[in-house]
């Protein structure tokens, strides 16, 4: 079969807009779960328009093709799209510059806007649905347009899910469900539809293969007070699995059969996250039956990990600095010796260290490896097409991931290479100064996560610099990398769900970025744990506990830059690396890790 061009597809799908009578088709980066990333078979967005990023959203008509993406991305769209027929629309802060916006201004009153319902979210399609009242839009969610055109379209994956080994999680399936039933009868609600995948694989105690960095795998569950049941391919699910969860009381129902199932439902109510559902199941729902929309219980509930599980991912922390030793040991040598290395290579070579530990599974996200310029990309990822050699002077960026049996990890470190500049220097201290600054900050139980962005800016915003992404996301246990409800940005609105609690895993990340010239981040993950030795008249405080265990470059760092308790900081911090690591160390290795480790 001969291989579609953009410029063929976006012909093709004009031809069958102008069959049905559709004025405008909006494709999302999503699918049915609302996933950040997506299997082969949901990647329309990127299918349609050869635009590989991780989020953007494409409005086409008959006249005009845009993708709308955030500042992380338009250098990279910008290269992707040159010649395609789809135009950058690049999306900031402002409201005017969203699809949305752009939809209101430019499509006539009462023209057809078509968008796969199972893509969209409930708040996607609310928003949507606003518009469309303002101009007298009709909306069409029920059809998936591009499955007509796409013929070569990759199949959903259908790999065996597997169960967590006993001893890694502090409840039982049983015991989550019956969280989660007690949670909707204190609400008065009858029953729960969760499509979020990360949610599922949490109250299961399972987990999957079926989307790229994510051990998570498709499904949706239903939960009532009588009823638990899990909408999957059967073929996924093999005997002892299928006994397992039987004995849990949970039954099993194909995975297609979640609408019809929705439209016969007796309960009197049902909890739907807004932000984790599709328009497509909510639809499914018949009219009488009242939706109450509220955040998965489970969301809140996974997000503080119990201290047995924090132990595990402290063990998981060790293997993964451990392989990050001897990875930053050999890049050194081989840099040393002038041997070639591309971006490509590191992401090579950081993989197969890591899949040396027990109990890896895969990288946790794409590998960031980006040298001088590439750097300023904040989500950057080389491929084949485009990648830079480590040559010459500079700064590299290397923001790296391990998902293992027992844990998540997410770690970034700067790697001066040849002789950095002055204010390369003095750039990465003051970027190592506000990652300081945030690790050591004492904070009230329950505050909203996003007012602790500012503390961390606060040196960089003393000598008018900034960075444009959040300071820290929440992370899951052996789970996704990114995990809500916690985000730690001033970009963030505030929300009843913002509140930082024991038990939380965040990432501590600031970073500057000279477009055209280099980036730095600096990035370990913290947990929330109590603060002992206050009095308690103002209630309980928290502070975070560094679970990364990897040497922050110490070549970079103007020392006199920084205070007494920083260099205290940094010194205690190294102290815990080294005693954690070195036992799991031996010789050239183990000198490398004595040698980053000493104090400054």
């Amino acid at each position: 079969m001969s291989v579609l061009t953009v410029s063929e597809k976006l012909e093709k799908l004009r031809k069958l807009m102008r069959t049905q009578q559709i004025d405008a088709f909006v494709v999302m980066s999503a699918d049915p779960h609302m996933s950040e990333y997506l299997p082969d078979y949901w990647k329309v967005r990127q299918w349609l328009s050869g635009f590989s990023g991780s989020v953007g959203t494409l409005v086409v008509t008959q006249n005009f093709a845009g993708l709308w993406a955030d500042g992380r991305y338009w250098v990279q769209a910008e290269q992707q799209l040159a010649g395609t027929g789809f135009q950058l629309q690049k999306l900031t802060s402002d409201e005017t510059s969203t699809h949305l916006a752009w939809i209101e201004k430019n499509l006539p009153t009462g023209s057809v806007i078509s968008v796969n319902g199972q893509t969209l979210s409930i708040q996607q399609f609310k928003a949507l649905e606003h518009t469309a009242r303002v101009k007298n839009y009709k909306l069409e969610t029920q059809q998936d347009l591009v499955g007509e055109i796409w013929l070569d379209r990759p199949e959903l994956p259908s790999e065996k899910i597997h169960l967590m080994p006993k001893g890694l999680n502090a409840l039982s399936r049983k015991e989550k469900i019956q969280a989660i039933r007690e949670n909707l009868a204190n609400k008065n609600i009858a029953g729960h539809f969760i499509s979020s995948l990360d949610d599922i694989a949490w109250v299961l105690n399972a987990r999957g293969q079926d989307v790229e960095y994510n051990p998570v795998f498709l499904s949706h569950l239903y939960i009532n007070a009588e009823q638990a049941i899990l909408f999957i391919d059967a073929e996924k699910v093999d005997v002892s699995i299928q006994q397992a969860l039987a004995a849990d009381g949970i039954e099993i129902c194909n995975y297609e059969d979640t609408a019809k199932f929705l439209s016969n439902i007796s309960d009197t109510s049902v909890l739907l996250d807004p932000a984790k559902v599709s328009i497509f199941h909510e639809q499914a729902i018949a009219k009488d039956i009242q939706v109450v929309y509220d955040i998965n219980p489970s969301t809140l509930f996974k997000s503080r990990k119990h201290e047995s599980e924090i132990a595990h991912i402290r063990h998981a922390m060790v293997k993964d600095g451990v392989a990050l030793c001897h990875f930053f040991h050999w890049l050194e040598k081989a840099l040393h010796h002038g041997e070639s290395i591309s971006e490509l290579t590191i992401d090579e070579e950081i993989t197969a260290f890591r899949a040396q530990q027990d109990g890896f599974i895969g990288p946790s996200f794409s590998t960031i490896a980006g040298f001088n310029a590439n750097g300023a990309l904040p989500h950057y990822r080389a491929t084949e097409k485009h990648y830079s050699f480590i040559e010459g002077d500079g700064l590299l960026l290397i923001d790296s991931g391990g998902q293992y049996v027992d844990g998540t990890t997410d770690i970034t470190r700067v790697v001066p290479v040849g002789t950095p500049t002055e204010q390369q220097k003095r750039d990465y201290t003051l970027v190592l100064k506000c990652h300081i600054a945030l690790a050591k900050t004492i904070y009230p139980e329950g505050l909203a996560a996003p007012l602790l962005d500012s503390i961390c800016r606060h040196t960089l915003w003393q000598h008018g610099l900034d960075y444009r992404h959040g300071t820290g996301h929440g992370v899951g246990f052996a789970l996704n990398v990114h995990e809500g409800p916690q985000v730690l940005s001033y970009y963030a609105p505030i929300h009843a769900y913002s509140k930082l609690r024991e038990g939380m895993i965040l990432s501590n990340e600031p970073g500057l970025y000279h477009e055209g010239q280099y980036g730095i981040r600096i990035e370990n993950l913290v947990a929330n744990k109590l603060h002992s030795g206050f009095e308690k008249t103002y209630g309980d405080f928290l502070e975070f506990e560094t679970l990364t265990l990897c040497p922050i470059h110490l070549d970079c760092i103007v020392v006199d830059m920084l205070t007494n308790e920083e260099k205290d900081w940094l010194n205690g911090y190294h102290q815990t690396v080294q005693e954690r690591l070195a036992e799991h160390l031996s010789g050239d290795v183990l000198d490398w890790l004595i040698y980053n480790t000493r104090k400054i």
